[in-house]
Order: C-alpha cells, then structure tokens, then sequence
C-alpha cells in the first residue's frame, strides 16, 4: 500500500493468514510496444492468494486489473516476474505443459460467457473434461448443476437461456474440475442488478460450501464487497489492499484513490 493511500483512505488491514498461498505473484510487469510508444500495464506488482479466499480486484479503466488476471491465469506472458500455482513459475512453461496446468488447476468465468452455442448447457459445463480425455464425475456434475439452479436447463442450448442461466452454467463450467483458483472476469459486466446479485451469491457460496479459491476483476462496489480482500490498481501497481467491506466504503475508497 502507497502512502497517499494510506494517508487518504481508512484501510481495514487484512490479517495474516495461515492458509496456504495457491497463486503467487512476484514483480510483474508488462510492456506493450517498444520505445516513445511503450506502455506499461504493469509496473511492479507482487500478491499472494490463499487457499478459500475471495480477492477482488478493482482499478479505473487502464489501471491493469485486466492484464494481471490474463497473466495469473497464464493467459499472457508477464514482460518480467513470475507467477506460481501449484508449486510451479506458469511464466516458465513450455506452451503444452502450460495448457495441462490450466486444465488442471485453473477455472475461468468470462464477461460474456463463452459458451458454445452447439452444445447443451450440461455438454459446456463438462467440457473442460472431455477436452483433458477425463471421464465426468456424474455425482459431482449433478450437484454443480444443481447448485447453480440448471437442473432443469441441462439440455438447452445457450441461444435458450436467459444472460444469468448462461453465466450460470459458465460457473458451473469453471467449478467441475475443482480448480486449484477460480478466475472471474467482470462476471456481472453483462447482467441486470437482480441476476447480478444471484450471480454474486452463486460466487460467494463456491467458496464457503467448497473453499474455492477466486480472484474477480470488478468495477462494481456491489461485486467486490463479497470478497474477503480488495486490491486495488492504479497505473500498473497495487496501490491498496482492504479487507471486504460494505459497497459504500468500496466506493468511497474508490473515490478517494482516484484524486490522488
């Protein structure tokens, strides 16, 4: 934490926990371009996410909170740094080894779904295991289902599901294979305030029932008031880290940090 946001905002210090640390990240930077035209996203942030915990990342526009979650899910390359999960640098990782590492330890829940519009809800749910040749664990698929509320769209398609049954079946989709964190990318972007909130108790409830691990990039204050931690960027670098809070402190942290 800088000290203009420690001067500037009541920050409710996060306590040390004894959990294990499942992501790490040490000094990342990323440069696009090159000379007068270079721009960096990231300039120096370093983080750590223990096992059963809710980080929310919150930033402006071009504060980098994108670039970090592409580059902690090994969706791009840092320019320097390193990430850890499960033990290994994913920045190091041959290009197959890397995607054996995502199928495995990685779930990720995007803005507009991604769903393939072919397949039933339940066929894009338990894709990611028949792409790692892994035979489903019908119980376990069955109770995902369930506790996302499709037991009775399983069979539809995705042009027949409404926004919030869509991004519902992309949650059950990023929890079958019981990754080792959760990564959701603006994941009430696309929704209304009422199936957002559904969305959000479906997010907060993952980890309590089952302890998974989750890292959300948010603009909304509603959104990062579930987690436990709130980081928030400003030109490529954490510049505070606040334990949840209530929307009206959310916001007012957020209106704080962007005066200064």
């Amino acid at each position: 934490m800088n000290a203009v946001a420690a001067a500037s905002v009541e920050i409710h210090e996060v306590p040390k926990t004894r959990e294990p640390v499942v992501v790490s990240a040490q000094d990342l930077t990323r440069r696009y371009g090159a000379g007068d035209t270079a721009v960096d996203a990231l300039r120096g942030v370093s983080l750590d996410v223990a096992q059963g915990e809710l980080v929310a990342v919150m930033g402006p526009s071009g504060s980098g909170k994108s670039t970090l979650m592409h580059i902690l899910a090994g969706l791009d390359q840092p320019t320097e740094g390193e990430v850890v999960i499960d033990g290994k640098d994913i920045t190091k990782l041959k290009d197959s080894e890397l995607t054996r590492l995502r199928r495995k330890h990685i779930g990720f829940i995007f803005q507009f779904f991604n769903l393939l519009p072919m397949l039933t809800a339940e066929e894009n749910v338990v894709l990611p295991l028949s792409t790692a040749g892994t035979k489903p664990d019908r119980e376990w698929v069955d109770k995902v289902i369930g506790d996302v509320g499709l037991s009775d769209r399983r069979k539809h398609r995705p042009a027949e599901l409404s926004g919030g049954q869509q991004q519902r079946v992309a949650i059950a989709r990023a929890m079958v294979s019981r990754p080792t964190v959760m990564f959701a990318d603006e994941p009430t972007g696309n929704l209304d305030s009422r199936t957002s909130g559904e969305i959000l108790e479906l997010l907060r409830n993952s980890v309590e029932s089952y302890g998974q691990t989750t890292v959300m990039v948010t603009h909304d204050p509603y959104a990062a008031a579930i987690a436990d931690r709130i980081l928030f960027l400003g030109d490529g670098l954490i510049v505070c880290d606040m334990s949840g809070d209530e929307p009206k402190a959310v916001i007012a942290a957020m209106d704080e940090l962007s005066h200064n």
